[in-house]
């Protein structure tokens, strides 16, 4: 998501505040995907898809569930807007701030390592780079970057992304947004409260790519997609604006104030960097979910220092670890997810310890079409009603 809003309510604001990052794929080819089993159309996920379109007026809805290793897959509305091409099950969708869970994986790998630190400071990984007003690397730890409370301005504030036409097809260099972000004053001394920053995961990203003297894109393949066993995850080359097939088309507000609806498949995701670049499907991003929560991509230490959790006062009872949500459940328990808004796309899901694991994406951000926090709470509850169904 992005700090990046349609109206200028906290939900919103909250909700909208998690996006990407990337430059290097992972060589998967333009693959078929085999259909997974289909919901009932009586079944009450069902019911909840088709009311994201009817009543939220996303476009398309694509839903992947898998309990004990049972799937079902969910589709509604269109894959165009205007007219009625089906939705592909399982499709390609731009995954955005889902990455930075990427993102930190790789870092308390290093950790693990014995290669990064979590309460180093980060100017002993970037030394003189995090510089501003009120701004110290010297003050800012490895942890409060990952787990959003270095009170760092958010760069997505301040590159133009109210005006999606003019930056849909720019290429942006990490250090360009870091730039964007310190010419602005700390929004609060590190470690004092927590607030969403993009540029957090940027700069966890140059921390990997100091470290390992490799770019931040090759370690997550690597490190990450390949061992998690994602095969229709990746992160675009520099350049590759498009999306592989199958997908459905996403829309977006050309302007935040305009109301003209433009197709933003196309784009130029490098403003995401390390905090929302990647490109998945909703079957791979909760397979992620499940393949980290059973501990096969980092060790119980890591894992455990990524389940400690601050109060993220988004809705009731949502926590942040480093790099992930821990999101309450109706029927009882938490799920432990990202999600991701960048134009055209919103996903959500996650996984939970006794085995369910949910990714959910929608054709346009809350706010495209429908009412934005109406649009946002109807996802997240159609999230919880495929967990707890």
């Amino acid at each position: 998501m992005t700090q990046r809003t349609r109206t200028g309510s906290k939900l919103r604001a909250g909700l909208l505040v998690v996006m990407a990052a990337g430059l290097v794929g992972t060589g998967v080819s333009n693959v078929a995907m085999a259909d997974p089993p289909a919901a009932s159309p009586t079944s009450a996920l069902q019911r909840s898809i088709d009311s994201l379109v009817s009543k939220e007026k996303f476009p398309g809805v694509t839903a992947w569930v898998d309990k004990d290793g049972r799937t079902e897959s969910v589709v509604a509305g269109s894959a165009r807007l205007g007219r009625q091409v089906p939705v592909p099950r399982d499709g390609y969708v731009r995954a955005g701030s889902n990455t930075k869970t990427f993102t930190a994986v790789v870092v308390l790998q290093l950790v693990a390592e014995g290669k990064v630190a979590l309460d180093e400071p980060v100017e002993t990984y970037l030394p003189g780079l995090v510089r501003g007003e009120g701004i110290d690397g010297h003050d800012i730890t490895v942890r409060q970057l990952l787990q959003h409370t270095s009170g760092l301005p958010n760069y997505t504030e301040h590159i133009g992304l109210e005006n999606f036409t003019k930056i849909q097809h720019t290429f942006f260099q990490p250090h360009d947004l870091i730039k964007a972000a310190l010419a602005h004053p700390a929004k609060f001394p590190p470690g004092t409260k927590w607030e969403y920053s993009n540029t957090n995961y940027v700069l966890a990203g140059l921390v990997v790519e100091q470290v390992t003297k490799r770019p931040i894109q090759e370690q997550i393949t690597e490190r990450v997609v390949k061992r998690a066993g994602l095969r229709h995850t990746y992160w675009p080359q520099p350049g590759d604006q498009s999306l592989r097939e199958p997908h459905a088309h996403g829309y977006a507000l050309s302007h935040t104030e305009s109301g003209k609806v433009i197709d933003a498949t196309e784009m130029d995701p490098s403003w995401g960097g390390a905090a929302g670049q990647m490109i998945s499907t909703p079957s791979d991003l909760a397979k992620f979910a499940r393949v980290l929560l059973d501990g096969r991509l980092l060790p119980a230490e890591q894992l455990a220092e990524m389940r400690k959790t601050v109060d993220a006062p988004l809705l009731p009872g949502w926590r942040y670890g480093l790099g992930l949500f821990s999101v309450p459940l109706s029927c009882g328990g938490v799920y432990w997810g990202h999600g991701g808004d960048i134009d055209g796309y919103e996903t959500r899901g996650g996984a939970t310890d006794d085995g369910r694991s949910v990714g959910l994406a929608v054709t346009a951000l809350p706010g495209t079409f429908g009412d934005a926090e109406k649009g946002a709470l109807a996802v997240v509850k159609s999230v919880d009603t495929a967990f707890c169904e």
